[in-house]
């Protein structure tokens, strides 16, 4: 008869016989068979073998010599899913954690991507999934890129080189690549309303699960974080949230001192007694005699509670305590030995309600070289694991980014109005430049963009010239401040979108596709796109001048093309609304915005080789539009063809709305537009995803041809 369903796992040190549970979706059929597999143990190397390991136990904890090849991970090796952890003692998941930790840092530095982030939450992520039964209990990772350890641990671990690659792993949690994902989380703060919406959803079906929060790394800055937590309060499902406190309110770069880590046996004792059932009980037996005999009783009760506990517990504690939540902390974050305790009595508690665990962690734990960098190593390329030196390729030319940097502190050199905020985006921003430089008039808000929109509001109430900078995609988290706080207003706010388009390895999460379409709806907005890095400074110069009313300008990720830069980086204001001709040619105008007019220049090129010439213009403005431009190029051509890197309803639905209105379309005239696809693209490589989204050179010459009536030529090019 045969067994299926049994593996061996054999290791040439000793070993120890360990049941053995299958992945949660093989099915077994009827008849119950004890599974064994042989499961390394953390002891039993010999003498001889302990000189050759590169993880081991010394008196301060886990040392890992990243000098070498990746060392042997043995109680890794048994782990496909948390199930497999379950029986693994103290010492086990201790040298678990320190495998995790070297796993983590050598695929990263074969594949670039987040580093820190996950390493500084190792031996919580091995505690939750040793404790917690996933995926019926819901683990939510915010931000999401502390999740490398979580995806090795859920079934991933084969394919982690694969991670941030065209089809391969995501590099946030993300629901349709794995059951333990149980919230996508790209941006931040999101967790605790999530996992609320969780538990009351379990709660009314009459499931028991667990519904965990895990935030952190500055993600608790944002204002949705509080407002989840006092509702939180109020409905008073049992949640367990764990405030992963990093000392980050900014990604990477900028920190603030936080609370010191609990190191001592004390700290370890009083976290242990805060989290005792029978403390818990005989508060909540307390609250429930006392709202018998009425609210003053019960209020004063409540009271006595919280400064009998605030002796025991953290400054600032009774913040939380204020919210609703009941507050254990501040607990050791690499202390797998008190997580697995604490999370036991927190999980075993019978009372409901809402639950906050403090652990305060360090970012870059475990691995030197991110210790020591200034933004701990954040955000990496690939890398030397034995230097930590990342192996950053040179260009000739810069980031968009920083020219964007430059060139603004040209302009602040100039007029001592301008100044800059962030929402904890120094370095993805380039304003750490800026703060440099003027470190009174730059201002870093926290993971906060509703406040950030609002706050530069009203700097601009007071005369001041605000450049706010954020990503395309999270301007989506204050959209509505820029309506109703700005453009409502007609205050002269500056937008500075970086990462707009397609943003490669980030994707779908960082994709800016929605900005045009939803900054040009707005009646007092100018809306602007610069080609090159050389039109980016003029529009920089652009919006410095513009006094009256809001502007903003979106600028891809990645680097410059090597246009002629101005003097001194210093940008020349543009006339508002007025494109330009980059190349003249007969019967096929195309009108690029912004830097996909790069895709449209190299498809003239191609087009060269079909003798086919056709006429490239460069747009610059979505709002006001350049309608002589637009108004000569479709009475000089029979194809006019709109192409941008956004979505549906930006810049070529309002070129076609003023044809529409003023007759063009009417007449001899064949109109297209090239957009991004209605459907978001996964990560990948920057031209994968342009192939992907069909707006390649390629993509925009098979166009051409085809219109032309040549389509055997534009399916050869397919």
């Amino acid at each position: 008869m045969g067994v299926h369903g049994v593996f061996m796992r054999i290791n040439q040190s000793a070993t120890t016989l360990l049941p053995c549970f299958p992945s949660p979706k093989l099915n077994h059929g009827g008849a119950k068979i004890k599974q064994f597999c042989v499961k390394a143990s953390a002891a039993g190397n010999s003498e001889s073998e302990e000189g050759k390991m590169v993880i081991k136990k010394e008196k301060d904890g886990w040392k890992i010599d990243f000098s070498g090849e990746k060392p042997a991970t043995p109680v890794l090796d048994t782990i496909n899913y948390p199930v497999h952890m379950k029986n693994l003692s103290t010492k086990d998941l201790e040298q678990l954690a320190a495998e995790l930790r070297a796993e983590i840092v050598y695929t990263v530095a074969k594949t670039g991507g987040h580093l820190s982030s996950s390493l500084g939450v190792v031996e919580l992520t091995v505690a939750l999934h040793h404790v917690f039964n996933c995926p019926d209990d819901r683990i939510i990772w915010d931000v999401g890129h502390q999740a490398y350890g979580h995806k090795i641990l859920t079934g991933r671990r084969s394919k982690m080189h694969t991670i941030r690659k065209t089809s391969g792993l995501a590099g946030f949690p993300k629901r349709d690549e794995s059951v333990y994902d149980a919230f996508g989380a790209g941006h931040s703060s999101t967790s605790i309303s999530a996992g609320l919406g969780m538990a009351v959803g379990r709660d009314l079906l009459g499931k028991k699960n667990n519904v965990v929060s895990v935030i952190g790394d500055g993600a608790m800055t944002a204002g949705q974080a509080y407002e989840a937590m006092n509702n939180a309060g109020f409905l008073d499902s049992n949640l367990i949230v764990i405030l992963n406190d990093n000392k980050q309110v900014s990604l990477p770069t900028a920190t603030l001192d936080g609370p010191a880590t609990p190191v001592g046996a004390l700290s370890s004792a009083l976290t242990k007694l805060q989290a005792s059932p029978k403390f818990r009980q005989l508060r909540e037996a307390a609250k429930s005699l006392t709202k018998q005999i009425g609210p003053q009783a019960h209020e004063v009760a409540a009271k006595v509670d919280e400064y009998a506990r605030g002796m025991l517990s953290a400054p600032g504690s009774t913040l939380f305590e204020e919210l609703g939540l009941y507050y254990i902390g501040p607990v050791d974050g690499h202390n797998v030995n008190d997580l697995v305790t604490i999370f036991e009595k927190v999980k075993s508690m019978p009372a409901p309600g809402p639950v906050l665990i403090h652990i305060v962690t360090e970012k870059g734990k475990g691995y030197p070289p991110a210790e020591a960098a200034a933004d701990r190593m954040h955000g990496v390329v690939k890398f030397d694991t034995n230097t930590g030196k990342q192996n950053k390729v040179k260009s000739p030319t810069l980031s968009y980014t920083q020219y964007f940097a430059e060139s603004l502190i040209k302009e602040a050199e100039i007029d001592s109005k301008i100044v800059a905020i962030h929402a904890a985006m120094g370095g993805g921003t380039g304003l750490n430049y800026f703060q440099k430089r003027f470190p009174d008039r730059c201002f870093d808000v926290g993971i906060a963009e509703q406040h950030a929109v609002t706050f530069a509001a009203g700097l601009a109430t007071e005369g001041l010239k605000p450049f706010c900078a954020i990503y395309s995609s999270f301007l989506q988290r204050g959209y509505d401040q820029v309506v109703h706080d700005v453009d409502l207003q007609k205050l002269p706010v500056r937008f500075a979108m970086d990462r707009a388009g397609l943003v490669g390895a980030d994707g779908p999460t960082h994709c800016g596709a929605f900005d045009v379409a939803f900054m040009a709806c707005l009646p007092n907005m100018v809306v602007m796109a610069p080609s090159d890095e050389a039109e980016l400074m003029h529009m920089i110069a652009t919006s410095a001048a513009i006094d009256d009313r809001p502007s903003c300008f979106r600028f891809p990720r990645g680097n410059g093309v090597g246009a002629a830069l101005p003097p001194s980086n210093k940008g020349i204001p543009l006339e508002i609304g007025r494109g330009r001709i980059l190349v003249e040619g007969s019967r096929v105008a195309i009108l690029g915005y912004g830097a996909i007019v790069q895709q449209c220049l190299g498809a003239a090129e191609m087009l060269k080789s079909h003798n086919v010439s056709i006429t490239v213009a460069d747009a610059r403005f979505c709002k006001p539009l350049d309608t002589e431009l637009i108004k000569r190029l479709a009475k000089e051509h029979e194809i006019l063809i709109t192409v941008e890197e956004g979505s549906i309803g930006g810049f070529g639905s309002h070129v076609s709305h003023f044809l529409s209105l003023n007759g063009i379309l009417d007449g001899h005239l064949k109109l297209r537009s090239m957009v991004l696809p209605d459907k978001y693209i996964d990560h990948g490589a920057p031209q994968d995803q342009i192939e992907a989204a069909g707006l390649s050179s390629r993509h925009i010459c098979g166009t051409v041809l085809s219109l032309l009536g040549r389509p055997i030529e534009a399916l050869k090019l397919q």
